[in-house]
C-alpha cells in the first residue's frame, strides 16, 4: 500500500507508520504503478493534477470518493445530469472507476474498522459499470467493516454525491460529531 499526494510529507509518513508495516509513502506515479486499485480521495480541484502525476492508469481500478465541490466547498459543481465519478471516468477512459467511500465522513472509518467483527455493520453504497472492479470495491468496503450495498451503474453517483452532502450536514453541523454512518435494512422479505 502506497500513500501519496498530500500537502504534507509528514502526513504521508504518519499514514504509512499507522499502517504498521503494510504501507509506505510514495509519489502518485509509484502508487499508481504498483497498485491493483487506487483510492482517489482528493479535493475536486486537485483531480487533474493528481491524475497527471499518476501517469498512465489504464486498466487500473480507481475507487473515488472525491466529491465534485466548488473551491469553497459550498456546492456541487457537477450534479443532476452527471456526477464527479462520471466526469472522472471520462478523464481516464481506460481505467475502471467505482464510486465508493464518499458517503461517510472519514472520521468514522477507524470506529467502523474497530467494530468490523460485529454482526450488524453499517452500510456503504457503491456504484460502477464494471463487475470485476465493483467486486474489488466491495471487498475493500467489507474489509474496512461496512456492509457493501451495490447501488448499480456509475450513473447512480448522480444520487450518491448529493446524498453525501446530507450526511456531511448531519455529521459536521450537528451536535454529536462527525463519527456518523448509516445502515439500510430490508423489511418484509
Amino acid at each position: 500500500m502506497v500513500f501519496s499526494y498530500a500537502r504534507s510529507e509528514q502526513k504521508l509518513q504518519k499514514l504509512a507508520r499507522d499502517a504498521k508495516g503494510k504501507g509506505r509513502a510514495g509519489t502518485p506515479r509509484e502508487a499508481a504503478q504498483q497498485a491493483d486499485a487506487l483510492l482517489l480521495a482528493v479535493h475536486w480541484s486537485r483531480v487533474d493534477d493528481v491524475l497527471k502525476q499518476a501517469g498512465d492508469v489504464s486498466g487500473k481500478v480507481i475507487v473515488t470518493c472525491s466529491l465534485p465541490m466548488n473551491a469553497d466547498d459550498t456546492d456541487l459543481v457537477i450534479a443532476h445530469t452527471s456526477s464527479g465519478a462520471e466526469a472522472l471516468a471520462k478523464k481516464v477512459p481506460k481505467a475502471r472507476v467505482v464510486s465508493a467511500f464518499g458517503t461517510v465522513p472519514s472520521e468514522v472509518l477507524f470506529g467502523v474498522f474497530a467494530a468490523r467483527r460485529k454482526a450488524r455493520r453499517p452500510s456503504l453504497v457503491y456504484c460502477g459499470d464494471d463487475a470485476k472492479s465493483k467486486g474489488i470495491a466491495a471487498t475493500l468496503i467489507r474489509d474496512v467493516g461496512f456492509d457493501p450495498v451495490d447501488a448499480g451503474p456509475l450513473r447512480v453517483a448522480r444520487y450518491t454525491e448529493p446524498f453525501t452532502l446530507l450526511i456531511a450536514r448531519l455529521a459536521y453541523q450537528g451536535d454529536e460529531g462527525p463519527e456518523l454512518a448509516y445502515r439500510f435494512e430490508r423489511f418484509g422479505t
